[in-house]
């Protein structure tokens, strides 16, 4: 899709939360390579952090970033498979005010032409809350590439044409 030369770029503020019961800052592979991509496409990393796969400890910190107006968007990575302890779509679904459907679609669609009919197993989700986007990514190095090469870096670029989730930031909040 087109790039729109004429309009400006307009940085977006990011925080990368990792959801895993085993990884550290040391081995988080998958939140680094979504830091070094969005830094690398010009947007601003406004927070970052790992917490457990523990629902509360997921909407706790899904809450404090909402909450907070230099955080556009949230991207996180781990706690969207099938097994007991994966409850990122769950922890989500309690601080979504709408949800994006499409955005897990799409996102099993394009990692169905990598790994086919294991992309099943994922249920990667998108949603609004409050005026800010949370996009849940699985927590594998080559799936967090393909929610940010193949979807996101498009739609968190203002210029991206026909339309994109930027120009729609200022009326999130409408009632």
């Amino acid at each position: 899709m087109p790039i729109d030369e004429l309009v400006a770029f307009r940085p977006v503020r990011i925080a990368i939360l990792t959801i895993s019961d085993t990884r550290t800052h040391a081995d988080d592979r998958s939140g680094d390579t979504l830091v070094a991509r969005l830094t690398d496409a010009g947007h601003i990393l406004a927070d970052r952090a790992i917490v457990h796969d523990d629902p509360e400890a997921i909407v706790g910190k899904l809450h404090a970033w909402i909450d907070d107006r230099q955080i556009d968007c949230i991207i996180t990575t781990g706690g969207t498979g099938v097994t007991g302890r994966d409850v990122t779509p769950e922890a989500l679904e309690r601080v979504a005010d709408k949800m994006i459907p499409g955005f897990g679609e799409l996102f099993r669609w394009l990692s169905y032409a990598k790994i086919g009919t294991s992309t099943i197993q994922s249920r990667a989700t998108a949603c609004v809350a409050r005026g800010t986007y949370i996009f849940a990514l699985p927590g594998s190095t080559g799936a967090v590439k393909d929610g940010w090469d193949d979807i996101l870096a498009s739609q968190l670029d203002i210029r991206h044409r026909p339309c994109n989730f930027v120009e729609l930031m200022p009326r999130l909040r409408e009632a």
